[in-house]
């Protein structure tokens, strides 16, 4: 078998000849040495690249594995599915058994458990220990925390890194392995950077979560301030220098800055809704919502839905979720208006909310807390419905906490000229009209008049005589005025004040001949919706008959 040659020793072997420096032999010794020294050095470069190739080769797949890891979290805002997601990756790009990622709770200092993944298990922070899993070693991972440093366990093989982004601990990453596999200092400068991605994704999660809730909170309010808007009664303020008008002042200033439960009494239409007004707006929540809702007016069936909300398909009619008052009303002032026409079914579910500050949607069972202060207001005797058991009495003592009671007009004649002279300015204006003039013979018939239906009724009177007076002269049709008759002395019973709305409204009822609905109807005449104005028709029981 003939060998080939190799040129390069043709031409040494010649080299050596030519020069006489060494035999045939010789020549071919070296040879041998020199092919066994270019072999090894060949060895040794193929051996060499081959690591580098490795080493490139790991250092692309980490490199993968942080854009994936990336790229996950930048396409996941909600911090739940975030952690799941994040959790999951990360065990696979570090290969070891689990991964648990720790944030702080937000009612206390203690970290909890958001996220877990395993070979056995997955978990966010819905399914998690409310108490929070510490894996092994939890007191390691408080130390982080604080700390800010991470930390290697070598009794458990575990590896603990603080979350860090802008300079604040926003959680702990917690890695395990078996005992034997351990983290080398490589593996760990790895971690390092996953943990700086971790942080990053966590702090834009809950920046948006925050902005998110803010954006509804705001979305819900603006829904109810434009009802608010549509419905506005047109005057700014409690008007009045009476005795008793300055009583009623002095408590709103004393109650206002606290948060204690304010129960207003008074008659229908002595502006009980600007008290809880003014409360709110002297207390530290009047940059957040006020938020009324008059009992009376919804029907008991979706009462409880329009307290505490309800879920999609919670009952017939249910198309979409629907958040309740006191949601909206968070960290603000929840107004009840006539509160002792809630059902006693529903009472309970009320005080619940007092005493527990919580409730849930209906179809819901997840527990939605709320910061929301009460002011409730009626113009019933709620000592005498506890008597009659038709109010509980565990409810009423909650909601007595500091009484208000709202003077009639009928208590306080000296401000009624006031009231006059405020409703014509602002009338006029809206009407654009030049009213500068009240008869004296006119505002005495004002004030001598009962007023049953107090400052809404005042209001409706003015309101109508400034679209009558087409000059500089108010015109006041006085025949619809009982202007002599006598101031009710029999205090606000709950039999006086019935009497006095069901005439009121059979007065109503005969001016516009019984028409219930519409701009000229009942209804708008008394600021009702013509459901509540028909509720409280059937409650007095006020049925036209064939002659009228």
């Amino acid at each position: 078998m003939e060998l080939h040659r190799n040129p390069r020793y043709d031409f040494i072997e010649r080299m050596y000849l030519d020069e006489g420096f060494m035999s045939t032999m010789d020549i071919w010794a070296d040879k041998n040495t020199f092919a066994a020294s270019a072999a090894a050095d060949v060895t040794s470069f193929e051996y060499a690249l081959t690591r580098t190739q490795g080493g490139l080769k790991t250092e692309k797949t980490k490199l993968q594995l942080l854009l994936d890891l990336t790229s996950e979290i930048a396409s996941n805002l909600e911090l739940r599915h975030l952690l799941r997601a994040a959790a999951a990756i990360v065990r696979r790009m570090v290969q070891c058994d689990a991964v648990a990622v720790h944030l702080p709770n937000e009612e206390s200092s203690a970290l909890r458990l958001f996220a877990f993944d395993s070979h056995e298990r997955r978990t966010s922070m819905d399914e998690g220990d409310d108490e929070g899993h510490r894996g092994n070693g939890g007191e390691e991972i408080y130390e982080v925390f604080r700390s800010r440093k991470p930390l290697v366990s070598r009794e458990s093989a575990g590896c603990v890194l603080p979350l860090i982004s802008r300079d604040r601990v926003w959680g702990v990453l917690v890695l395990e392995r078996p005992k034997e596999q351990g983290f080398p200092q490589q593996e760990i400068d790895f971690v390092k950077q996953i943990a700086n991605q971790l942080a990053i994704a966590i702090e834009n999660a809950l920046a948006y979560a925050e902005i998110k809730d803010l954006k509804e909170q705001l979305s819900r309010e603006k829904l109810y301030l434009e009802d608010e808007i549509r419905s506005e009664q047109g005057f700014e303020g409690i008007v009045g220098r009476s005795a008793a008008i300055r009583s009623v002042l002095r408590k709103i200033e004393t109650v206002a800055p606290t948060d204690s439960t304010v129960l207003i009494c008074g008659e229908t239409g002595t502006g009980k809704e600007l008290v809880a007004r003014a409360i709110h707006e002297r207390s530290h929540r009047n940059s957040n919502a006020f938020v009324k809702l008059n009992c009376a007016a919804i029907p008991t069936g979706l009462f409880e839905s329009e307290l505490f909300g309800h879920e999609k398909g919670a009952f017939t009619g249910a198309i979409m979720q629907r958040i309740g008052r006191f949601e909206v009303a968070n960290r603000g002032t929840a107004f009840l208006d006539e509160i002792g026409d809630i059902s006693l079914e529903l009472q309970p579910k009320l005080l619940r909310v007092l005493q527990e500050r919580e409730f849930e949607r209906l179809g819901s069972t997840r527990t939605i807390k709320t910061d929301a202060r009460l002011i409730a207001a009626t113009n019933r005797n709620l000592a005498a419905c506890v008597q009659e058991q038709t109010f509980r009495a565990d409810l009423f003592y909650r909601l007595n906490i500091f009484p208000i009671h709202m003077p009639s007009l009928r208590e306080r004649p000296e401000d009624i000229p006031l009231l006059v002279r405020h409703f014509v300015q602002h009338f006029a204006r809206r009407m654009s009209r030049a009213i500068d003039t009240i008869p004296s013979e006119t505002m005495e018939a004002l004030v001598r008049h009962s007023w049953p239906g107090n400052i809404r009724e005042l209001q409706n009177v003015i309101e109508h005589s400034v679209i009558l007076s087409t000059g500089p002269v108010l015109h006041v049709p006085l025949a619809g005025l009982h202007a002599n008759s006598v101031p009710n002395q029999e205090g606000t019973g709950r039999k006086t004040l019935e009497e006095a709305e069901r005439e009121h409204i059979l007065s109503t009822l005969k001016e516009t001949k019984w028409i219930i609905s519409g701009p000229r109807g009942a209804a708008a005449r008394l600021e009702m919706n013509r459901s509540t104005l028909q509720f409280r028709m059937r409650k007095l029981g006020i049925v036209r008959s064939w002659t009228q």
